[in-house]
């Protein structure tokens, strides 16, 4: 039975059937993979099957690739200066003891007392709870805002594990255990840390297809590693219109990588001028909505204030 009785026009009223039997309802259910039709049952969704598989699988693929390829929201912007956040990670700073995360400009402005004169700065400047002094006290830290439920928190204190730092033993299980809580609670990093495991077999079996699906997931969430990761696998494949439309969004996102391998196919003829301009104009314009003088103080101050 065709897929279109799905959809009925009677006296200019749209009457929904199921797609397998026909029978009219307005509690069907739609197929979860292309939203295309609608069973009175799964009997019914099973029975149709065989007709719907091809239809169903084309469809799914696209809304899929509509998904991958949006383009993801830009960073948050610095509560103090307002100005959006570096991708770089050397960008900005994040407080274990608030959850506060600023750009780097702001973390090492001068600060000055009632009489004007600069003084040194070791608190933090939301809750002035004084700077760390011992990775115990960072992972206090971390811990509670774990229990607290932060993502970001959670993310950190997992690759610590993962990597044995700041004097927490090397536990591959605690680690992704963490990394998979980070990720539940919306953080994109922690869904590209567990595809690199995947891909390299850091600490569990090489896996290329979960590696890829924890990519996307990261992609999609806007973890910029992940997107130019995404783009080397398309690449590899010979699908070089995929991997450009990733280096794309991972330009537009401050991706420096990903706008040298735009030129790289733009050099080598399988990319066009047109691509590469608007690469260009991308990363421009990312960088306009970073950059700031007080930033690029810290950049010239610090070699680890360093943000593009």
């Amino acid at each position: 039975m065709n897929d279109m009785l799905q959809n009925m026009s009677t006296d200019n009223k749209d009457v929904v059937v199921c797609a397998n039997c026909g029978k009219e309802g307005d509690n069907l259910k739609a197929c979860a993979a292309c939203k295309l039709v609608k069973y009175c049952n799964r009997e019914c969704q099973i029975a149709h099957r065989p007709q719907h598989k091809k239809e169903c699988k084309k469809r799914a693929a696209e809304l899929h690739d509509e998904q991958l390829f949006r383009q993801p929201p830009p960073a948050e912007d610095c509560p103090i200066c307002f100005q959006r956040l570096p991708t770089l990670d050397n960008g900005s700073r994040y407080y274990a003891c608030c959850g506060k995360e600023i750009c780097s400009g702001c973390n090492y402005a001068p600060v000055y007392d009632n009489q004007g004169n600069e003084v040194d700065n070791q608190k933090c400047p939301f809750c002035r709870i004084p700077w760390l002094d011992s990775d115990e006290e960072l992972v206090e830290r971390y811990e509670k805002r774990v229990k607290a439920g932060d993502a970001e928190a959670t993310c950190r204190i997992g690759c610590y594990y993962r990597d044995g730092e700041c004097g927490l033993p090397q536990d591959y299980d605690k680690a992704f255990e963490l990394l998979h809580r980070a990720a539940e609670l919306g953080n994109a990093d922690a869904n590209g840390s567990i595809g690199y495991a995947y891909q390299c077999g850091e600490g569990m079996e090489v896996d290329k297809e979960k590696a890829i699906y924890y990519y996307e997931q990261a992609a999609m969430g806007g973890c910029v590693i992940a997107r130019y990761n995404l783009g080397i696998e398309e690449n590899d494949a010979g699908n070089i219109d995929r991997a450009i439309k990733h280096y794309m969004i991972a330009v537009r996102c401050g991706d420096s990588q990903s706008l040298e391998k735009v030129k790289e196919f733009y050099a080598n003829g399988q990319a066009t001028k047109e691509d590469y301009t608007k690469a260009l104009r991308s990363y421009q314009t990312y960088l306009a909505e970073i950059k700031t003088s007080q930033r690029d103080k810290a950049a010239t101050a610090h070699d680890d204030c360093r943000y593009y």
